[in-house]
């Protein structure tokens, strides 16, 4: 009897300290910036793969080169936090490393923008808010010539398969998810629109001529609905929260970090006091990735003395600040702990 309890003792041993199979796989996040190896002015694009390898892109901007910009590969998902030429890309890079990091070179993508030009060439779904995927729908039409349509989707969670065979429009409101997985994995990428205290309006080069001087007559600018933030659920138990241009709100302690449960923040360091304010003491992760610094925040990778970014990993505490650098990938795990490439 006695052997058999150590039998059964050392078992339990082993199943309780053995390694996760599922925190030990990693997901892959790369900044896709004007400079490789640096964190510049216009650097918001971020590629993530999951484990399962559904690849998704984040705010595409103005540092992707179009659809033809070797780093991208397959791009199952793109995740627009709003309508800014920024973040939609009303102008995109003129080629790797053209400009300087502090003025990177740009080429108009307008009338249609980096970001619907990518997911028509990549048949990429779209997220974000309802009103943002009817104004992306014309975009995506006009270079297609094929009508754009909205995501089919199973089940109260929306749950789809990619990759398909063409674009398409997954428009939610704060609080909306969708599960994106490939055909041969049992679970999916979770993504919930969460809120995001911001301005949505269109740069003028993105409206066409007739609606431009509609607005010009009254003084008016576009408005495209709701900016968004995202929380991405990855298949290893990682929680990631991409803030967009958010400024500090509760719901960052109440939703993101008490509900959610987010382990990993991508920040907008552009107001340097209060991106750190929102770290320390609403959104608590286990670590940081910086990005919206606008400037040219490195030199040869290392960080600049006297610039924004500085300033904010200094004020952070009790966690790791990871800088974004360009074609750099990191890998995470579960816990938002850094194993390459940090």
């Amino acid at each position: 009897m006695r052997k058999i309890i150590r039998e059964m003792t050392v078992v339990v041993a082993i199943v309780m300290f053995a390694p996760n199979p599922v925190l030990a796989q990693f997901v892959k996040i790369t900044p896709l910036g004007s400079h490789d190896g640096e964190f510049c002015q216009n650097d918001r694009a971020m590629l993530f793969e999951d484990p399962t390898g559904v690849r998704i892109l984040y705010d595409a901007g103005q540092t992707v080169a179009g659809a033809t910009d070797p780093r991208l590969g397959d791009v199952h998902v793109i995740l627009l936090s709003h309508a800014h030429n920024d973040h939609i890309g009303g102008t995109k890079a003129a080629g790797l490393n053209a400009g300087t990091c502090n003025k990177p070179q740009t080429v108009s993508a307008a009338p249609n923008s980096n970001t619907a030009e990518i997911a028509a060439a990549k048949n990429s779904w779209i997220m974000t808010s309802r009103p943002m995927t009817r104004f992306l729908t014309k975009k995506i039409q006009n270079i297609r010539g094929a009508v754009t349509s909205e995501c089919p989707a199973v089940g109260t969670l929306r749950a789809t398969t990619v990759p398909t065979s063409s674009p398409c429009l997954a428009g939610r409101p704060p609080g909306g998810t969708w599960i994106f997985k490939v055909s041969n994995a049992t679970n999916g990428v979770e993504i919930t629109t969460v809120r995001a205290d911001h301005d949505n309006t269109v740069a003028p080069s993105l409206i066409t001529d007739a609606g431009k001087a509609i607005l010009e007559n009254d003084g008016l600018t576009a408005y495209v609905g709701d900016a968004v933030g995202f929380v991405v659920a990855f298949t290893n138990g990682l929680k990631v929260y991409l803030s967009g241009d958010t400024a500090l709100m509760s719901e960052m302690n109440t939703i993101i970090r008490s509900f959610y449960k987010t382990k990993l923040s991508v920040i907008n360091v552009s107001s340097v006091e209060k991106a750190a304010f929102a770290v320390n003491e609403l959104l608590q992760p286990n670590a940081v990735i910086l990005s919206h610094a606008n400037e040219a925040a490195t030199t040869g990778g290392k960080v600049n003395p006297g610039t924004r970014t500085l300033q904010f990993i200094d004020l952070v505490k009790g966690r790791p600040v990871h800088l974004p650098l360009s074609g750099k990938t990191m890998q995470f795990d579960g816990n938002a702990k850094c194993t390459a490439g940090c």
